[in-house]
């Protein structure tokens, strides 16, 4: 580009349209905005922009995803970056699928937006076209509720690997939506209209995992009267979603690597293999990796099913998406035919200072819970458990105590090298000797904490 780069901004607010022209403008971008989607398509025609940024909701004809299906149409190489206040899955999975080069959330972070159009610059440099992906958008509303900058990494995600037949991993804590996510990412493939069938590994003995997986032959075993498919086979072109895939046993391992590898299974006690053809996607609120440390997961299938990843973070980590979630739950569980109860602010206050152990499965029987309880239309503290409505759910100030054991870490003036040796050690104290939750602590992966509990030669235990 001999010229600077040129940017439209699309928003019928017209104070977002200066603010956003004002900070392109500092970044020597030539800008222009327009306060409609029609205005916008005349204005790509005459200003023959590099990267256009537009709302989505406009209270104009054409709003951010029509004006992406024209541009899209007639201008396929120009980069376009959906904005919204309203984020979902669904529009998320819709701006992705249609050929959005990215979509911010609302209030948006201002150098991490101007980052967006210099990577959509870059790419345009590159290679002149931007890519579009054609698909259609469910329109089943989806389980999955959250607008944080995480969960819309998340919604990408699953966006841009719905349609592939490459394996899934999904990791996060218990309660955190791992099914969701693995059903979104069915709903909105090309496999929607094929089953897709659930199975948690940790919840049957080795032997029924394995018929009930693999299928069975007749007299394979005691009971074995017929021959069974298998959940693998009877999926046909669906979707299998292995839940707590950490807890399979080293044999059923083998053979799941086998249906990766080879797409074909061996029923329990046959010899022909039959051939399958469903997409598998697997979740663990184990942490793998150090699984396949410990020697307790297979390498290979770990590298098979860890194709893509997909982080699901816990609810902790998400706080500003509870009052969403709140509502969600609300209309949900609310019986048909009654108002939809509202939510006192010190009962949401409870629940905004509350750790969530149990994540969104947490929230959403709390929430059940109080609708159940509900009498006046209003969900106040006394609704709400007593574990989440006592002042000490409130994340509680350092003890004098704990204060006292930081002090006594420098007291002696230590060496760096002894500084490092006590801090782990006040850590995993501190931790109870979990090594996953003391890695997030010092920002450290896994392999790292081993090093340095080796270096200073203390026992992690196994």
């Amino acid at each position: 580009m001999s010229h600077p780069p040129r940017i439209i901004v699309v928003d019928d607010d017209p104070v977002t349209c200066d603010l956003l022209c004002e900070v392109f403008a500092r970044e020597g971008f030539a800008t222009l905005f327009a306060q409609s989607g029609e205005e916008a398509l005349r204005a790509v025609e005459e200003f023959r922009p590099d990267v256009l940024v537009s709302d989505i909701r406009m209270k104009t004809r054409l709003d951010g995803l029509m004006l992406l299906d024209h541009l899209r149409r007639d201008h396929p190489s120009l980069p376009v970056i959906l904005m919204t206040a309203f984020g979902s899955i669904e529009t998320a999975i819709r701006a992705v699928k249609d050929g959005a080069f990215d979509y911010v959330s609302k209030p948006f972070d201002i150098d991490a937006l101007v980052a967006t159009v210099r990577r959509a610059l870059d790419m345009r440099r590159a290679s002149g076209v931007a890519r579009a992906e054609e698909a259609g958008e469910s329109e089943s509303p989806s389980e999955l509720v959250g607008r944080t900058p995480t969960m819309l990494e998340v919604y990408k995600l699953i966006a841009r690997v719905s349609d592939a037949p490459t394996a899934v991993l999904i990791t996060g804590e218990s309660g955190t939506g791992k099914e969701l996510v693995a059903r979104a990412i069915h709903t909105h493939s090309a496999r929607r209209d094929q089953p897709f069938v659930p199975v948690n590994c940790g919840a049957l003995t080795e032997t029924l995992l394995e018929s009930e997986l693999f299928g069975h032959v007749k007299g394979a075993f005691t009971g074995a009267i017929s021959n069974k498919r298998g959940i693998f086979e009877l999926a046909g072109h669906g979707t299998v979603f292995l839940d707590e895939v950490s807890e399979m046993s080293p044999n059923l391992q083998v053979k799941l690597l086998r249906v990766l590898q080879e797409r074909e299974v061996i029923p329990v006690g046959g010899s022909a293999p039959v051939r399958v053809n469903a997409r598998i996607i697997a979740a663990s609120n184990r942490d793998l990796e150090e699984l396949v440390e410990r020697g307790a997961f297979r390498h290979d299938l770990f590298f098979r099913l860890n194709v893509i990843q997909i982080a699901l973070p816990p609810l902790r980590q998400r706080r500003e998406d509870i009052p969403l979630l709140v509502t969600h739950f609300l209309r949900k569980h609310t019986p048909p035919g009654r108002c939809v109860p509202t939510i006192a602010p010190p009962a949401l206050d409870c629940l905004l200072r509350y750790v969530w152990p149990g994540n969104v499965r947490e929230l959403e029987n709390t929430i059940e819970r109080a609708v159940t309880l509900d009498r006046d239309g209003t969900i106040t503290v006394e609704d709400l458990p007593p574990r989440i409505s006592a002042p000490t759910s409130a994340p509680s100030q350092p003890s004098t105590d704990t204060a006292d054991k930081l002090t006594a870490l420098f007291a002696d003036l230590p060496s760096l090298a002894e500084m490092e040796r006590r801090y782990l050690l006040y850590v995993l104290e501190a931790t109870g000797g979990n090594r996953k939750r003391a890695a997030e602590i010092l920002r450290i992966n896994r392999k790292t904490l081993y090093r340095m509990a080796a270096r200073h030669r203390l026992e992690l235990g196994s």
